[in-house]
């Protein structure tokens, strides 16, 4: 596939994608006329960069462990330093204290959303009919459209 391709398909602007294969991180054959053309499995591998840089990752640390999110894994340690262990022990700390807050953050939205959707049906029973608070009934129609 193309780069305009891969670049609708993963959401990730083609800018960005030729920085990422500046970086080494996802690579590309050319075409005779020069065109990128990229194989199927870097859609998740794109994916998967995206997400490890929003999870604050460098790009050295990522060229790193790309390895390891590969299947079949193969894993390289002769680059494995005690600073880059310390730094993948401190981004994985901070992914795992992030988990907790988004799931109690999901959590809370959930309980809130329920409680919402409680009251609605409370409410909706309690006026004799089962009109939302937008004035349609519960299938979505208007009140009067049901009406000959």
């Amino acid at each position: 596939m193309r780069i305009g391709e891969l670049s609708e398909r993963t959401g990730t602007p083609r800018r960005l994608l030729r920085y990422y294969e500046e970086q080494g991180l996802i690579a590309a054959r050319r075409s005779p006329n020069g065109y990128r053309e990229y194989d199927e499995r870097f859609v998740d591998r794109v994916t998967q960069i995206r997400g490890l840089l929003d999870a604050g990752l460098p790009t050295r640390i990522i060229k790193q462990i790309l390895p390891c999110l590969d299947k079949p894994r193969t894993i390289y340690f002769p680059d494995a330093t005690p600073e880059m262990i310390a730094t993948l022990r401190h981004e994985r700390d901070r992914m795992t204290d992030r988990i907790r807050c988004l799931t109690r953050n999901r959590d809370a939205i959930g309980e809130y959303l329920d409680a919402v959707l409680d009251y609605d049906r409370t409410e909706a029973g309690t006026r004799g009919g089962i009109e939302d608070r937008r004035g349609s009934d519960a299938d979505g129609s208007a009140p009067d459209a049901r009406r000959p």
